[in-house]
């Protein structure tokens, strides 16, 4: 029952802690309007960023990924390391289902990273790699993030504890389906790049114009 008990416990940490939507906040707080009525509509970085202000759209990005690490880094602290993997999933899901938006969050790009440098760091380095060197390449930030997902739980799988590896696919798998709008256009050739300004504004955040948070 204990075990239970503080399974439960690192899960709503875990959850809290990734439900934090830093995009709307900061938005808000510095006078930049309601995130989800500009640009994509998402809640993450990339659409911070086409307000113009950088240094808010670098703090959201900080704020996205830190809230990921700090979720299994405290929960290893307080409960054990054991419940570490599940507070990092549930910090994700908390990403992309927050309870103070309705649960209607974002993509999960950058609190995938954050989780993944608190569980295995190599993999997030792997991750940073890949997703700059295909921005660079492609100015696709959604495609940047799908490849780099692809690689993180290879790796994962071979240098980490058992949990580890099937944790990261299954949150590639969730980060993938929440890109599937992405991936349509990506096919069709209409998505928009990195820097671009001329997306309309959009439903919601998980049928966005472009990119991903």
């Amino acid at each position: 029952m204990q075990i239970e008990i503080a399974a439960i416990f690192g899960v709503g940490i875990g959850y809290l802690c990734g439900s934090i939507p830093f995009g709307v906040i900061l938005t808000r707080l510095f006078g930049a309007g309601d995130l989800r009525k500009i640009g994509s509509g998402n809640i993450g970085a990339t659409n911070v960023l086409r307000t113009g202000r950088k240094g808010l759209a670098a703090a959201t990005l900080l704020g996205d990924m830190l809230k990921g690490t700090v979720a299994v880094l405290l929960v290893n602290a307080i409960i054990g390391p054991e419940f570490g993997v599940t507070a990092g999933l549930a910090a994700f899901i908390g990403h992309l289902f927050p309870v103070w938006l309705k649960f209607k969050g974002g993509k999960g790009v950058a609190t995938y990273l954050g989780v993944t440098l608190a569980l295995v760091w190599p993999a997030a380095l792997a991750f940073a790699v890949v997703w700059l060197l295909s921005a660079w390449l492609t100015r696709y930030s959604s495609l940047s993030a799908l490849l780099a997902s692809i690689v993180t739980p290879i790796i994962a799988f071979y240098l980490a504890p058992a949990p580890l590896g099937p944790t990261l696919f299954f949150m590639t798998v969730a980060l993938w389906w929440m890109h599937r709008a992405n991936i349509t256009r990506l096919i069709a050739g209409t998505e928009g790049r990195i820097g671009s300004k001329n997306e309309r504004p959009a439903a919601g955040p998980h049928t966005d114009g472009t990119p991903t948070a």
